[in-house]
């Protein structure tokens, strides 16, 4: 990978690409041999990369979900459908450029995927407000979901956003009312509902998104109610304490699933998917199709009463005091 981007834990890994890079060019000139040498500190690159990655803490998970050379959803959908046709528009008030929808071909079978995308460059960040949709986004979301329910077609969604946008017009707007929306709709659809978190997956900016059917998370991902900076910012009154926020939010992938709040975990490539693209995009398709071929032929009543148990059951507790 060229212009590779290296986070601070990731920095061990920075001197041996140096060095790989320049011995490829060496051996491309032709002047020396260099296949053995090459080989040998590829093999102590994968090393190093697994000694990094086995053993990550809350955070660096937390910054692998946002580093700048991950997929975004454009990305996935590229990659995974075929004859995609980007819908616009809520038919309300306008179209949100943070949330895009397809109709495509999945394996022979048409679907509509609906996903957050943040941006790749400066520029495009800002046109797509860094992944945080306003009111219009998740009412366009809405829009397409329910042209799938009338033709009978899966949907796949992708979340990847730090939050819902919080502006002023977006409040105006119905921000909270077009999430909730959202949400009382997608427990009641009549067509399966495939949700993968594919970075960043903060409060009900994603579950805006994710009640779904099976709900997926890669690996270097999370998914809960508030991100650790401002998590921080709440309880301790400043962002030093992220670190510590993210330990205590419990918000891998490890630990959703633990809790039974997602239904599988996505193994990702060696040094997450921003350094072997294709393979995560690969990984994903994977998970989809598998739950796919399980929903599809399933009674859309019993479907929609097992979505309806699922999400029942999340939140139970004992009091104690109560139970003696």
């Amino acid at each position: 990978m060229e212009n590779m981007v290296f986070l601070d834990f990731e920095k061990p890994l920075e001197g041996l690409f140096e060095q790989l890079a320049k011995l490829e060019e060496v051996s491309e000139k032709g002047d020396v041999d260099m296949s053995d040498t090459v080989k040998e500190l590829k093999n102590k690159i994968k090393k190093t990369q697994k000694s990094i990655y086995s053993d990550l803490s809350p955070w660096q998970k937390v910054q692998l979900s946002r580093h700048p050379q991950r997929p975004y959803s454009l990305f996935y959908i590229e990659k995974m459908f075929k004859k995609a046709t980007e819908l616009h528009g809520d038919r309300l008030n306008g179209d949100d450029h943070a949330m895009v929808g397809f109709l495509a071909n999945f394996d022979g079978r048409t679907v509509v995927v609906i996903g957050q995308q943040k941006g790749a460059t400066t520029k495009e960040r800002q046109y797509r407000n860094f992944g945080m949709a306003n009111p219009e986004g998740y009412r366009k979301a809405l829009r397409l979901m329910k042209l799938a329910e009338k033709f009978n077609f899966p949907i796949i969604t992708l979340v990847d956003t730090p939050g819902a946008h919080c502006g002023l017009e977006a409040e105006e707007h119905g921000q909270a009312a077009a999430i909730a929306q959202n949400m009382f709709e997608m427990a009641q659809l009549r067509v399966p509902i495939i949700s993968v978190v594919i970075g960043e997956g903060a409060s009900g900016g994603a579950i805006g998104l994710a009640l779904a059917d099976r709900v997926f998370m890669m690996e270097y991902t999370w998914f809960t109610v508030i991100s650790p900076e401002s998590c921080s910012s709440i309880l301790w009154r400043s962002w030093e304490y992220k670190e510590t926020a993210a330990e205590l939010l419990k918000l891998t992938s490890e630990d959703m699933l633990s809790f039974g709040l997602i239904d599988g975990v996505i193994k990702e490539p060696v040094g997450g998917a921003h350094f072997a693209q294709a393979a995560a995009a690969t990984a994903v398709k994977k998970a989809i199709k598998e739950a796919l071929n399980q929903l599809v032929d399933m009674d859309p009543d019993e479907r929609i009463q097992q979505r309806i148990e699922k999400y029942s059951k999340m939140g139970r507790f004992i009091d104690e005091a109560v139970a003696e």
